[in-house]
């Protein structure tokens, strides 16, 4: 993370320029098959150990049956194996990897097709490995950084259920014998206790039933949109999610539009590379506008709450002074420094809140206890 500079011009070094005239690969979705799995881990030493041998002046072919054949036992040789088979048949390695389009993203295969295109693949392929592991290491940082707020939620939680379930109920027929009026706390906890204990099991019921359902209705474009808008819209997860989208928009953008690919085709690619659908289909308007002859500054200053004030200024500068691709990296490069701090500072930005919650908890549940068995000991002294 901390060499991005040198990554950059690394690659801008290796890359020489081309124009974009004709689709990068096609999807063929004939004979389609289940899609194997493959990690990022797993695509990285792929991708390195592709460019390393191509770099040997190997020939693809044999390049990709020596990879298959060491790793026969796993799913990338059972790819690689395919797409070998492909490459010798007369396909260009684009369009092979592209028939596993749910393991390589699009971005990785536009890099390697351009790579193809203009005889740099070997740099390409390296550059592809280095991108994968800056994103992979910048996801693990964030959800590294997720991890402590989630146990502590999850295990208050659990205290929580634990103690209305299985403590309380224990201590209810002594409130109950006595003749006195009850707090509204009390009584509230008992009335959740009962329930609980009546309908547990329809609750936990429900929660798988939900669980299950939860991922098949996240592939409704209507019902992803609204959840990631509404993710977008949180404090701290959608500052983390919005800096990291805009890092990576700016980075692939940038780079495509250094190795000269038209504007429209680097909005194109870097549309298909975003996961954020909110991101992916507003990239995919900004293209419809500029197609008819608008700024990318001015479709941006449009959407505020995706790209704010800084992004739509350093553009600005870009187009005024020509050098766009310069100005995307320096946007990059900022907002992954802005995640690396936000990450590092989250424990002790959270810990007050959480520990809040814990008390609050907790707390209410004590006081609930505590208070009856208060006014019962008064009333035994009167």
């Amino acid at each position: 993370m901390n060499k991005i500079a040198s990554y950059f011009d690394a690659f801008i070094t290796a890359l020489i320029k081309i124009r974009i005239t004709k689709p990068f690969f096609r999807l063929n979705f004939n004979n389609f098959q289940f899609q194997k799995k493959i990690s990022i881990k797993e695509q990285i030493i792929l991708f390195k150990r592709l460019a390393m041998m191509l770099r040997a002046q190997l020939p693809i072919v044999t390049c990709l049956e020596m990879i298959a054949e060491e790793s026969k036992k796993s799913n990338v040789g059972s790819i690689v194996a395919e797409v070998a088979k492909r490459v010798a048949s007369g396909q260009t390695l684009g369009n092979a990897l592209g028939q596993h389009y749910r393991v390589f993203n699009f971005f990785s295969l536009s890099i390697i097709a351009i790579g193809e295109q203009s005889g740099t693949l070997a740099e390409n392929l390296e550059y592809v490995a280095i991108e994968l592991k800056k994103k992979y290491e910048l996801r693990k940082q964030i959800l590294g950084a997720l991890i402590y707020p989630f146990i502590v939620v999850v295990a208050t939680l659990a205290i929580t259920v634990f103690l209305i379930v299985y403590i309380f109920p224990k201590i209810v027929p002594i409130f109950l014998s006595v003749k006195t009026t009850l707090p509204w706390s009390t009584q509230f906890l008992i009335s959740v206790s009962s329930f609980l204990i009546t309908y547990g099991w329809y609750v936990i019921i429900v929660f798988i039933i939900l669980a299950i359902l939860a991922p098949l209705l996240m592939r409704v474009t209507l019902v992803e949109y609204y959840v990631t808008s509404s993710l977008l819209a949180l404090p701290i997860i959608g500052t983390l999610c919005r800096s990291y989208n805009l890092a990576q928009i700016a980075r692939t953008l940038g780079l495509l539009l250094q190795s000269d690919v038209p504007i429209m085709s680097g909005l194109r690619i870097t549309a298909e590379s975003t996961q954020n659908i909110v991101y992916r289909q507003n990239l995919e308007l900004i293209r419809s506008e500029i197609q008819l002859g608008k700024n990318l500054s001015n479709e941006l200053q449009k959407l505020p709450h995706l790209f704010p004030a800084l992004v739509v200024h350093m553009v600005q500068a870009g187009e005024k002074t020509g050098n766009m691709p310069t100005t995307l990296s320096y946007i990059s490069e900022l907002y992954e420094a802005d995640i690396r701090d936000l990450t590092k500072n989250l424990t002790t930005v959270v810990e007050p809140i959480l520990m809040l919650f814990m008390g609050l908890m907790v707390g209410f549940i004590a006081i609930s206890i505590i208070t009856p068995i208060y006014g019962i000991t008064q009333n035994l002294h009167q």
